[in-house]
């Protein structure tokens, strides 16, 4: 046998005894029903925008008729800044949702046992392409880059490698307006739980910024999280973050968008292991779900728009919680679907699933939630 050969047959292996170790959990646990099923994957989320306030009748039909049947335990909302704030009224989004809005989400997750997380990018993420977001628009004093200009054009990598900008953690007035949204959206979401995105963080400790300059770019990233979990915890609200930030990139070699190219990385020895990750990849099964379980961190796994990642990232979550110690086994808490569209886009996707001839943009999230969701449902069917 050659060494190709022997490389081949070595993966064809691993991945028999991956699936047979997979199938021996899923029999045990098939007769006992969803009590166990809730044992088994603790976490059934979806994440997805908030919707527009001419879809929210839509989208509440959406958790009622699918989400809902689905076993979806879990809901991260995407609100951002699309929200009429009156904290902080320059912040205000005079179409985003309302409070009474807010409460018409929550009365409708609450009718389902759905855990309902509301999501604002804090950090990272002010920014998308060639349009400024909220928070640095009306507040450009808090831009860590305010020398970096927005293309004309928006073409990715420009001059500047520009993806998103950030705000300076440093900015003695950030945290005043930022904790001030956040507590008004977790108040009108009655949320126990807040989603901090802080993913995707290209900006940081830039040499020309007046404050971060020279600073340790994993220290600062690991205060900012510090900061944000301590405010969460005075009133008894935990933190969930995107864990890219927080994997070495070239080590690992998932690049700089799955993983760290700035020294961040090194921020996962310095944050408090009560913060929950959400572990992303998309394009390959990466087992990176497995490292921040093993240093510590409660972890949900993220697919996004390939079903048979997604299905084999459900595989791997149910071999790990077969194989892995007592103490380690609970951290890995299920998976969470990510859609990465507007919701009134993903609906239309949705709705036209299964006719013919369906729009060139219906795209692969529809059917990773549909695939992922009914493999889930599986786990409950009776054994044979």
């Amino acid at each position: 046998m050659n060494l190709e050969m022997f490389h081949a047959d070595s993966a064809f292996c691993r991945r028999v005894q991956r699936l047979a170790l997979a199938f021996s959990l899923l029999l045990a646990f098939a007769s006992e029903g969803q009590d166990s099923l809730d044992k088994l994957l603790p976490v059934r989320g979806f994440c997805i925008a908030a919707p527009s306030t001419n879809r929210l009748d839509e989208f509440i039909r959406f958790i009622n008729q699918e989400l809902a049947p689905r076993g979806v335990n879990t809901l991260i909302l995407r609100v951002d800044y699309d929200y009429q704030f009156t904290s902080r009224p320059e912040l205000n989004d005079p179409a985003g949702l309302s409070k009474n809005d807010a409460a018409r989400l929550v009365a409708a997750c609450k009718k389902h046992d759905i855990h309902l997380i509301p999501h604002v990018n804090l950090l990272g993420h002010q920014s998308e392409g060639n349009t400024c977001g909220t928070l640095l628009r009306v507040h450009p004093e808090f831009d860590e880059t305010p020398w970096v200009k927005f293309p004309e054009h928006y073409v990715w990598p420009n001059a500047d490698h520009l993806y998103c900008k950030s705000y300076c953690p440093l900015h003695p007035k950030v945290h005043e307006v930022i904790f001030a949204a956040v507590d008004e959206i977790c108040d009108a979401f009655e949320a126990d739980t807040f989603h901090a995105g802080m993913d995707e963080v290209f900006y940081l400790g830039e040499d020309k910024c007046p404050r971060c300059s020279g600073k340790d770019k994993a220290e600062l990233f690991a205060s900012e999280v510090r900061l944000i979990r301590d405010h969460l915890r005075q009133k008894n609200r935990a933190l969930w973050i995107w864990g890219d930030r927080l994997l070495d990139g070239k080590t690992t070699g998932l690049g700089e968008w799955e993983a760290s190219f700035n020294g961040t990385d090194r921020a996962i020895d310095l944050i408090p292991k009560d913060v929950v990750i959400c572990d992303w990849h998309y394009e390959r099964p990466a087992p990176t779900a497995a490292y921040f379980a093993l240093k510590g961190f409660p972890v949900v796994t993220c697919p996004w728009n390939r079903p048979q990642v997604a299905v084999t990232q459900l595989e791997d979550l149910l071999h790990f919680r077969q194989s892995a110690t007592p103490q380690t086994q609970p951290r890995m808490l299920g998976m969470v679907e990510t859609v990465w569209s507007g919701c009134g886009e993903f609906l239309d996707r949705f709705n036209v699933r299964g006719t013919e001839g369906g729009p060139k943009n219906q795209r692969g999230d529809v059917k990773c939630f549909v695939t992922l969701f009914d493999k889930m449902a599986s786990l409950n069917k009776p054994a044979p």
